[in-house]
């Protein structure tokens, strides 16, 4: 039997005014998902427990199987570990955000413009990060580069008491004064980011993106504290070895803390630009190199809930279909073997709030070897309407590997 999980970050929205109340899913041109949805499970799941902030880290456990009420101790480890950063039990790492402010003099008066810095390159990063950490760093602070805009920043004896660092995505157009911690733990960290302005208003790459007048990678932004993680290997865990395929440090942490192999794909970016084809090859050949469950996760429709982009968001679950299920698909149905797949958001990104929500989310799960009674198109209203609810989020892992 094989796996495919088919993780669609953050697709599931409500009706929205510029797709004539309809959400993505309702408008988006999906005849595969809707013809595998009409003989599948098809319901609801809450991935993101009671109390749990609606974070892809908590969301993707969850699906994974892993109950984060156990397990979860801060998003930036699982993509420290990604990155390559062998954290000690003293260490506490941060998602360090490349971000774009507003010019106003004072740090708190300035309004955040684009938490993605006109969505950076991972070249023009690096060299943002160089000098941060030319500058910043110390025997206390070092600083990691990632991918895009996506960095880490690992404290030495540092705290996870830090009161509330906001997610840069959650206050796009908002002026950020408010959303500064004013936990006195925090207080270095605020210092780093104000001094961070200072340093980058006049990097090379800044004066270039200001000639071809792109966003400017302006401002580190510090959030997602958390201690090294501990997670069960997943194969000893559930029987099946596994394989994750993402753009994003996030999901190979998972993957790596979780002993899973993560396959690096060319060119995958995390937005509508990557590479569906590599990510479906990558699981592809993860299936053909002995792995029996394959997790594929595309951060697009995420990505453009957090822009606003309506009528990307539906491109993106139709590049989505495509791209990636259909080359998915076409080679399940001629492994030789049954198989099963699970598709679903992790969490709703409304694209009227432009940031997650812990609303529970739609999922299906299809059987080679079975015909259900499921629903003529998925949406979230059709999964919503079957009346099956999975309250507990890692029970649909379950339910996907039942026999």
């Amino acid at each position: 039997m094989k796996y495919l999980v088919l993780l669609c970050d953050g697709m599931a929205d409500t009706p929205n005014a510029a797709l004539g109340g309809k959400t993505p899913m309702e408008l988006a041109h999906k005849p595969l998902m809707d013809k595998l949805a009409s003989t599948s499970v098809v319901g609801m799941c809450r991935t993101v427990g009671v109390g749990l902030k609606p974070g892809s880290d908590v969301a993707n456990l969850s699906v994974m199987g892993y109950d984060p009420y156990v397990c979860y101790t801060g998003r930036s480890p699982l993509e420290a570990a990604s990155i390559g950063v062998d954290l000690k039990d003293s260490d506490v790492a941060l998602r360090c955000n490349i971000v774009t402010l507003s010019d106003e003099e004072n740090y708190a008066d300035k309004t955040m413009v684009d938490y993605c810095a006109g969505d950076i390159s991972t070249k023009e990063a690096h060299e943002i990060i160089k000098t941060i950490d030319e500058k910043l760093g110390n025997e206390i602070y070092k600083f990691y580069g990632g991918v895009s805009y996506r960095h880490c920043l690992v404290w030495d004896n540092g705290t996870t008491e830090l009161g509330n660092m906001t997610p840069p995505h959650d206050i796009s157009g908002r002026v950020i004064g408010e959303y500064l911690s004013d936990n006195d733990n925090a207080k270095p960290l605020i210092e780093l980011m104000k001094k961070s302005y200072g340093i980058l208003k006049d990097h090379p790459v800044n004066i270039e993106r200001r000639k071809k007048g792109l966003n400017e990678a302006n401002s580190i932004w510090l959030w997602g504290e958390g201690r090294k993680p501990q997670l069960e290997d997943f194969y000893k865990k559930n029987g099946v070895k596994g394989s994750v395929v993402s753009a994003v440090d996030l999901l190979k942490g998972i993957g790596i803390c979780a002993n899973m192999e993560t396959p690096d794909v060319e060119n995958a970016t995390g937005y509508l630009d990557t590479n569906f084809e590599g990510k479906a090859q990558a699981g592809i050949d993860s299936f053909k190199k002995g792995c029996d469950f394959v997790y594929v996760h595309i951060e697009a429709p995420d990505e453009c809930g957090h822009r606003g982009e309506a009528e990307n968001k539906v491109k993106a679950i139709e590049l989505i279909e495509e791209r990636a299920l259909k080359p998915l698909l076409s080679y399940l149905e001629n492994c030789g073997e049954d198989f099963k797949i699970l598709i679903m958001p992790d969490h709703p990104t409304p694209l009227d709030t432009k940031t997650h929500s812990s609303a529970p989310v739609p999922f299906m799960i299809y059987d080679s070897r079975k015909v259900e009674n499921g629903v003529e198109v998925f949406t979230e209203k059709t999964a919503e309407a079957s009346g099956i609810f999975i309250e507990h989020g890692p029970s649909v892992l379950d339910k996907l590997l039942e026999k």
